[in-house]
């Protein structure tokens, strides 16, 4: 048997490391998914749904056809025109999304949960074994919001976002989900690795939904010191007005939490709304409102004025329960005595009606 020579090999061994480094790890998964068994027939059917939607008026629908072909991995295996058609694809797609972002924003849908297309006709057997995958159809109540985001621009979303988010801007959970609009996105995918890296907004995004809880912030901590006029009141004032106030205090906190410094204003006002019920004449009635007060502020010096006055009020539990015993011996000496009275006043007048 003739044996390479070294030099050969070497060359031979060259080109194989230098072809094995160049394939694309997303030709190899392109591969992959191109050879199941029903993709040749799915592909040619988004084919030809995106052929017949370009002919279409229909933005919407052009959109959904667009979108499922635009990133196909074997739209250019099984059709001529799959190339081509991808490149008409991701070259529209963007401004088919604007432009339908704008009808949507027009009509004041800034935001919603709808998605930009609804499945219709998609069918299970009994076993839950897919029969048919339906087909896309546009959805007519999709926000601009949806309609940027599925395109990718996420500038223009976070722009209608932000439009939303001031819209309501009262309305804390909807501030979450404004806040958390990263939560899901990734960069366009890198064609050499195969690799998506998580999307994060620009800074100017986050500092303006700021603006927007420092503003609740300190509308709620001004309608706090309304309420708390009431705790110099009676014990009755008092009740009331801590509730309003501690209301108020932690709203105002849940928007804080969004701000550099978090809820450290709300808290300490906390502490010296419980330190102002605790120098009244009349603690006794009123400390179970500082103990509210104290229990939320959670400073190290809160907590050691909760427990004296945890301390307190055993203290005085204690000692109203000696002062019940007190009080529930001399009634019952008090009507032994009279018992005793009566029973004597009884038998002598028994005796006195027997002749004794």
């Amino acid at each position: 048997m003739e044996i390479m020579p070294m030099t050969q090999f070497r060359i031979l061994w060259s080109a194989l490391l230098i072809l094995a480094l160049t394939v694309s790890p997303q030709a190899v998964r392109a591969d992959d998914e191109c050879m199941a068994a029903d993709e040749e027939q799915r592909t040619k059917a988004d084919v030809a749904a995106a052929l017949k939607a370009e002919k279409s008026a229909k933005q919407a629908e052009l959109f959904i056809a667009y979108q499922s072909i635009a990133d196909h991995y074997c739209a250019h295996l099984f059709d001529k025109n799959g190339k081509d058609l991808q490149a008409r694809a991701k070259a529209n797609l963007p401004k088919l999304g604007r432009d339908l972002a704008k009808a949507a924003e027009a009509k004041g849908l800034l935001y919603s949960n709808e998605p930009v297309y609804t499945i219709v006709g998609a069918k299970k057997d009994k076993n839950g074994n897919t029969i048919s995958e339906g087909t896309r159809r546009a959805n007519e109540r999709a926000s601009a919001f949806a309609w940027l985001e599925t395109s990718g621009d996420h500038n223009e979303a976070n722009r209608v976002m932000l439009k939303a988010a001031h819209a309501k801007s009262d309305n804390l959970e909807f501030f979450k989900t404004a806040w958390d609009v990263d939560n899901g996105r990734y960069e366009q995918v890198d064609r050499k690795t195969g690799e998506r890296k998580p999307y994060a907004s620009p800074a100017a995004y986050r500092q303006e939904l700021q603006k927007i809880a420092s503003a609740n912030a300190d509308r709620l901590m001004k309608a706090e010191e309304k309420d708390a006029a009431g705790l110099s009141g009676s014990a009755m004032d008092v009740g009331m007005a801590s509730g309003r106030s501690m209301e108020k205090l932690k709203a105002a906190s849940d928007w804080m939490k969004f701000l550099p410094n978090g809820d450290k204003p709300a808290r300490a006002r906390a502490e010296q709304r419980g330190d102002t019920i605790m120098k009244r004449s009349d603690p006794t009635f009123t400390q179970m409102n500082a103990k509210a007060y104290y229990e939320f502020a959670g400073s190290s010096k809160a907590k050691e004025k909760l427990a004296q006055l945890e301390k307190k009020s055993e203290e005085s539990a204690r000692a109203m329960e000696k002062s019940a015993e007190k009080v529930k011996g001399a009634v019952t000496i008090e009507k032994s005595e009279a018992d005793q009275k009566k029973f004597k006043k009884g038998k002598a007048d028994l005796e006195k009606e027997l002749g004794f």
